[in-house]
């Protein structure tokens, strides 16, 4: 080391001062400082607009009293591939070249056992020079730090590659969006951009959607965040499929290719080699996520080998446009950001192949389903072990199942598109996939004029089976009544079988207890024509569902235990939970809550890792319902909160209302009273909106079990009022205060606004009376002579009390009465 050199004064460095607020991260900035503690080289790597470099000068802002030497940020974002680093650190040091000597010595000279941090910003564009430079500085100078970023890593010995990942998005339906880091990010940038911007209740979920479509992405979420200044969030959010013409005024300070989301983009695409973006067009063909195997088997042809596709897609990770960011089933998942997504989209758009390789992706998708469902149907039965991994599988490739359809029927190809649904009819049911699958398959057989009698059978049979996990009891009746005409015409037994066992599902729900065994019956024949003993599980778990709602628990039981055994037989864990909450809901008939309660945690711990929304949803409500029983409202709030978070991704809206019942009933054991009367009020509101539905048995008495106290402490005005609010809450509005704990849900004045509602449920004085009678074992003209009233009038009340209470017998309404009368 010279002697100018040596005394060349570093202390302090040149951090810049932050623009503005450093918004979310803060988990990230505490594992970035104590990785740099550790790390002598940290790399940050992701896409552009990622916010890799301002992540870097608030890290190192954070450990820059750890470094005497200073903090030196040497910035090549307008550097152009060969251009040597060392120029530009020697600039930000002060260092000055040497005659007779390499900078590169000079300055390893002036860093020499300094304590330093170097930030070292874009070293993408000049990767092999800035992977040079950091090579020799940690061979040399023992106590500098140096943290870089770029868009792939420098793969030098001892670097740290940290991948930084979009900012958080709000994880569930039921959270405050406002506590993500994405959404936390647009409001403060929308703030500065118009004076008068503030969150609401109207334009929260549209902020939410919009930084989830920007894929928490920070520069697409200011460049959206500045559009406030002339467009409301819903305008916005609108307009953003087109992002790249809607996000594309930038800081006009930045360099050029960080000024607009498209310019960070083509800039990225420009760097690649030719293999690397003939594969980056043709992965946009997949939506959500694709493994190797898919890649290989859909992206290969021409110039690009099925054998190059792994080397070129680990390259594409290494640059940040396509992450690795999960294992599953043992297979790496990849996908990518769905800006990337769509900008080669539009690349695979313009080279001409895209019609042909959207084909290749919808055949390999029905060739993934029919290998599912071999395995699943198969003789002699696959081990779960076998099954599982595959449900996993399936779980992460839905958005491309969506695709595939899509593509299928916007090219007049619906057979196809149905073959696909069909296919997955396992998956779907059990998992409770409603949504989007009734649209498509209402969609598709209204469209397909010539298909083939089995497909439209199994496609007809399919969609009543949706209806009525919906809900929709006339909808599944009509068409299933469609598939069973279909089956008889063409003997066709398959199909015949699912169809019968929805009619029977229907004829259950809407009370019809003759038709109900006549088509189970049905069912069964059909069922054991095709030796189908998975679906046999289901029929005889319906048949236990049948006894049981008539009160038959011995019959019921024995049902629910005969179609266990099958399960068991088949090693079955969709099946076998069924069966499993039929027992618990059989104990629970009895009085037996351990035993209740053993049932349902042993079905849930079957549904581990696979996606069986309605079992899962069914257990959490009835150990929630347990729990409440026994006086654990911690549990029940814990349980029922899961559960109905839950129910709101599978469109189940029946079974929304009946998750926010419960929740009610909690609130009313909280001694929450204007909570409960809402709540109820609610779900009665969901239940009468939806087409077809009927009561379920008892609804009515249960609604009057809640109301009732409260109307002792609150009496009847207060109690109408609270109601007739419960009743004009929307959905979406219902479930944000039943997953809310505290009373700061703000709700409306309805005092003097609106009428207040007697709910329909409540007996009048008259009526009770008339139900204490009954309870005391009077016939209707006993009752019409005590009461002197005639007989006619004393029928009529006790209709309306049985409709009221959504009984079907005298007997059920004395029980009622009498366990009234004792609480």
């Amino acid at each position: 080391m010279t002697q100018d050199t040596a005394h060349v004064p570093l202390a302090g460095g040149n951090l810049p001062l932050e623009p503005n607020d450093f918004v979310g991260r803060e988990a990230d900035v505490e594992e970035l400082t104590d990785l740099l503690a550790v790390a002598r080289l940290v790399t940050l790597c992701g896409a552009g607009g990622i916010g890799k470099s301002r992540l870097a000068v608030r890290v190192a802002a954070r450990v820059a009293g750890e470094f005497p030497g200073g903090v030196w940020l040497v910035e090549l974002a307008d550097a152009v591939r060969g251009d040597p680093v060392e120029p530009r650190v020697a600039a930000v040091l002060g260092v000055q070249a040497e005659p007779s000597r390499a900078l590169t010595d000079t300055l390893l000279g002036v860093l020499g056992d300094r304590r330093i941090l170097l930030v070292v910003d874009n070293c993408e564009s000049t990767i092999e020079e800035s992977a040079r430079f950091c090579r020799a500085v940690l061979t040399v100078c023992p106590r500098v730090r140096v943290l870089t970023t770029s868009r792939e890593p420098l793969r030098v010995a001892g670097e740290t590659v940290w991948r930084v990942p979009p900012l958080s998005l709000p994880r569930s339906p039921g959270q405050d969006p406002t506590t993500s880091e994405a959404v936390r990010l647009f409001v403060d940038r929308a703030r500065a951009a118009s004076r008068g911007f503030a969150v609401t209740e109207q334009n929260a979920a549209d902020i939410a959607g919009l930084c989830e479509a920007l894929d928490g992405m920070p520069l697409a979420i200011e460049l959206a965040a500045a559009l406030c200044r002339v467009l409301t969030v819903e305008q916005i959010n609108a307009r953003i499929r087109d992002r790249f013409r809607l996000l594309s005024a930038g800081d006009r300070t930045a360099p050029a290719r960080q000024r607009t989301l498209r310019a960070t983009v083509d800039w990225s695409y420009q760097q690649l080699d030719e293999p690397e973006r003939v594969l980056l067009r043709r992965l946009a063909v997949f939506t959500g996520g694709w493994t190797l195997d898919m890649a290989e088997q859909v992206c290969a042809g021409g110039a690009l080998r099925a054998d190059d596709v792994l080397g070129v897609l680990c390259d594409l990770v290494d640059k940040s446009l396509v992450l690795a960011d999960a294992e599953v089933a043992g297979q790496t998942r990849y996908r990518m950001l769905e800006t990337i997504r769509e900008y080669a989209a539009e690349q695979l758009g313009d080279s001409g192949e895209e019609p042909g390789f959207r084909r290749r992706h919808r055949d390999h998708m029905i060739e993934v389903a029919a290998r599912i469902h071999r395995t699943i149907v198969r003789r002699p039965r696959p081990a779960w072990t076998e099954i599982r991994p595959m449900l996993v599988m399936l779980d992460e490739l839905q958005a491309n199942v969506w695709a595939a359809v899509r593509f299928s029927a916007e090219t007049g190809d619906p057979e196809s598109a149905l073959r696909l649904l069909v296919l997955l009819r396992w998956p779907i049911i059990a998992g409770g996939r409603f949504t989007p699958a009734d649209e498509w398959l209402d969609r598709l057989l209204a469209a397909a004029d010539e298909l083939t009698p089995s497909m439209r059978a199994d496609a007809l049979a399919l969609r009543g089976q949706v209806a009525f996990g919906q809900g929709d009891p006339d909808s599944a009746r009509v068409a299933c009544t469609a598939a069973v005409e279909l089956c008889r015409e063409t003997g066709l037994n398959g199909p015949l079988s699912g169809a019968l066992a929805v009619l029977a599902w229907v004829a259950i729900y809407q009370r019809r207890p003759e038709l109900a065994r006549s088509l189970l019956d049905q069912a069964l024949e059909a069922v054991h024509t095709v030796d189908d003993p998975w679906h046999e599980t289901v029929i005889r778990s319906m048949e236990g569902t049948f006894a049981l709602s008539e009160g038959r628990a011995k019959e019921s039981q024995r049902s629910f235990e005969a179609a266990l055994a099958i399960a068991h037989e088949l090693d079955n864990h969709w099946a076998a939970p069924v069966a499993l909450i039929g027992l618990a809901q059989v104990a629970w008939l009895r009085g037996d809550l351990a035993e209740a309660r053993a049932h349902y945690e042993r079905a849930l711990g079957m549904l581990q890792d696979i996606t069986a929304h309605w079992q899962a949803i069914t257990c959490l409500a009835g150990l929630g319902r347990i729990a409440l029983a026994q006086g654990d409202l911690v549990t029940a709030r814990a349980r029922l909160v899961e559960s109905l978070r839950l129910c709101l991704g599978t469109g189940q809206r029946l079974g929304v209302a009946r998750r926010i019942e419960t929740l009610a009933q909690l609130a009313l054991a909280e001694e929450d009273d204007h909570r409960a009367v809402r709540l109820a009020g609610a779900s009665a509101a969901i239940r009468s909106a939806m087409s077809g539905a009927v009561l379920p048995p008892g609804f009515g008495a249960r609604m009057e079990e809640l109301l009732q106290p409260a109307r002792m402490r609150l009496g009847d005005a207060v109690v109408a009022q609270l109601w007739a609010h419960g009743q004009e809450m929307t959905q979406e509005q219902a479930v944000r205060y039943a997953l809310q704990s505290d009373e700061s849900f703000e709700t409306p004045t309805l005092l003097g606004k609106h009428p207040a509602a007697t709910p329909l449920t409540t007996l009048t004085c008259r009526e009770w009376e008339i139900a204490q009678l009954i309870a005391r074992g009077m016939s209707n003209k006993a009752i019409a002579d005590e009461l002197f009233i005639s007989p006619a009038t004393a029928a009529r009340h006790v209709a309306n009390i049985l409709a009221k209470l959504g009984f079907s017998s005298r007997t059920q309404v004395a029980t009622w009465v009498i366990e009234q009368n004792r609480t």
